[in-house]
């Protein structure tokens, strides 16, 4: 089975809250209404400077995805 690289998630115990899955390596969520993030693995093969470049980039993919998921639900 091929799995979306992104998913929105929500959950009526957080109603506020919206989140984005990253189902690749290395996995993570992105709590929307705070921007919080929680890496779900960790980086083994990456020291921590290229973790964080990692992450920067893949969260402004998340952030785009949302921005497109959005779009498509209102059209």
């Amino acid at each position: 089975m091929e799995l979306p690289k992104f998913l929105l998630g929500d959950n009526t115990d957080f109603p506020e809250d919206i989140f984005i899955i990253h189902l690749d390596y290395p996995r993570f969520i992105i709590n929307l209404k705070d921007d919080e993030v929680e890496i779900m693995e960790e980086a083994e093969d990456l020291d921590e400077a290229e973790l964080n470049e990692e992450m920067e980039a893949l969260i402004v993919l998340a952030n785009e995805f949302y921005d497109r998921e959005v779009q498509r639900y209102e059209e």
